[in-house]
């Protein structure tokens, strides 16, 4: 595989910073636009040696107004009204968003969208491109709805992007280029293969190979001395397991001020502060307690210290995914090899992540040598891809009842940080996963209740607000839920596509 972190540096990838310089940064610090996540998908009206003359000669002149500037020459990311219905159900609600939350195929601008060939849902809100770990619970919805082609092109949008540029990025934007998310994309592919009979999974062979390819790329240079690189990391009795990280050690672009402001709290080398962040962000759950030294504090950040339950239950079903393509062309040698891989793995992340006293898979910290002290959703992974023994799904089920179950569904975490992946938040992805993942095995009563508990939450609000949002406060179904960098944002896709597969069970 080509080294992406030089295959992005050509002119048609360059993220903003790169590309606008100072105007970029002045942008960003004086806030003229008070979401930073707003300049960086800006499409430029003109092209970009235009814009940075008129700055140069523009900026010195006394009553220069940024904003104006910005506003003549960027058009802002686009708006996409849509009058709900009251009189509607939840269910045809989100059937009618489909088409609001649709983008049709990108063609190449200056700005930081990376085009995409086929049409594609968004999460909807300031999220106005396709992004990773999402899509897949976008498609759940999709799929039950009959929209099997838009699930299909999902799968199809997110190959061409590891065939373009190597993985997966966590959105297709120039300013992610340095990062994936959690990798679901063998979950997509399989899900689509058992939606179509068959076939979908050796098809995408290609493509899963590339993705573990990503993953894994910084195995052959771990030794005793050397336990960490890029993704991999190398533990104490030789074995080999997964963690988050990000090539870049700079802020990220979309919350350039914020970070600039974390790292004057932290006591960490900028550098080392920015890539936790950005780790963070890779993980999905940015951010959360999971991820602090104190389990408060954002400026203590140290993903990349830490082996995720999560993440290592989605590799083992990459290697299983892999191993499945494998069988299918008939190469059983190849496909050995990636069952034994996910046998290993399996193994090793019981051996590291599996709390026998207390029952629970837990994250571990390979620089401490311990388990972190959160404990969270993320215990229901191995339930979802089967890694459990039905002792285990037990034990987890019965902390996930007895400490994470509020009155509308599983809450992220067991502390409150602010952080909008800890408590009270609940979300889509969790709900899905847990829900599932008990229902593997047989633990059909607490699946259920906590089914009946999420959709209550997603019902209080419609019937409130006549929308559908990002996140909810699972403590209390009537309070909107907070914590985090950026406002609640509603549409939303993964709430949608989970919602609507929910509601189907009672068909």
């Amino acid at each position: 595989m080509p080294d992406i972190w030089h295959c992005i540096k050509n002119k048609s990838m360059l993220s903003p910073k790169e590309r606008w310089g100072e105007l970029f940064e002045q942008v960003q610090l004086t806030e003229v636009l008070p979401d930073g996540k707003t300049f960086v998908d800006c499409d430029p009206k003109y092209p970009a040696e235009q814009i940075l003359s008129n700055y140069a000669e523009q900026k010195e002149i006394s009553e220069f107004d940024l904003y104006a500037f910005v506003l003549e020459h960027f058009d802002l990311p686009p708006v996409y009204p849509f009058d709900a219905d009251a009189s509607k159900s939840m269910g045809q609600h989100i059937t009618d968003l489909w088409p609001i939350l649709t983008r049709q195929p990108d063609a190449a601008t200056d700005g930081s969208l990376i085009p995409l060939p086929f049409p594609y849902i968004v999460p909807g809100g300031r999220f106005g491109e396709i992004y990773y770990w999402d899509s897949y619970f976008t498609m759940q919805g999709l799929l039950v709805d009959g929209q099997e082609e838009m699930a299909e092109n999902m799968v199809k949008n997110l190959a061409h992007l590891i065939d373009q540029v190597g993985f997966i990025p966590n959105g297709n934007r120039s300013y992610f280029l340095t990062r994936s998310q959690p990798p679901f994309f063998a979950a997509m592919v399989s899900l689509l293969d058992r939606h179509k009979g068959g076939g979908v999974v050796v098809n995408f062979l290609p493509q899963l190979l590339r993705e573990y390819d990503f993953w894994m790329s910084g195995k052959p240079l771990l030794n005793e001395n050397h336990r960490a690189e890029d993704h991999v990391v190398l533990l104490a009795e030789g074995q080999i397991l997964n963690r988050y990280y990000d090539r870049g050690d700079y802020p990220r672009e979309e919350s350039y001020r914020k970070d600039l402001e974390t790292a004057k709290a932290s006591k960490q080398s900028d550098e080392v502060l920015y890539r936790e962040l950005r780790a963070g962000g890779e993980s999905g759950w940015d951010f959360s307690s999971r991820w602090l030294a104190d389990g408060r504090n954002l400026s203590t950040i140290h993903t990349t210290d830490i082996i995720p339950v999560d993440l290592n239950a989605l590799l083992y079903h990459l290697e299983m995914t892999i191993a499945r393509g494998y069988e299918s062309k008939l190469n059983e040698g190849s496909a050995a090899k990636f069952k034994a891989l996910a046998s290993q793995r399996k193994q090793d992340l019981d051996a590291y992540c599996w709390d026998e006293e207390g029952g629970f898979y837990r994250d571990y910290d390979f620089q401490a040598q311990a388990f972190t002290p959160i404990l969270s959703m993320a215990a229901a992974y191995p339930l979802y891809f089967g890694m459990a023994s039905q002792g285990q799904a037990n034990r987890v089920a019965e902390m996930l009842e007895s400490d994470f179950l509020k009155a509308g569904g599983f809450q992220s975490t067991l502390v409150n940080t602010g952080q909008q992946w800890d408590a009270p938040n609940g979300w889509a992805p969790l709900q899905w996963i847990a829900y599932r993942g008990l229902k593997n095995y047989g633990l059909d009563i607490l699946a259920n209740t906590a089914r009946q508990r999420w959709l209550s939450a997603n019902r209080a609000v419609y019937e409130k607000e006549t929308k559908m949002v990002e996140k909810y406060d699972v403590s209390d179904r009537l309070t909107f839920a907070g914590g985090g960098e950026y406002p609640l944002q509603d549409g939303f896709g993964w709430s949608n596509g989970v919602a609507q597969a929910m509601l189907r069970e009672d068909e």
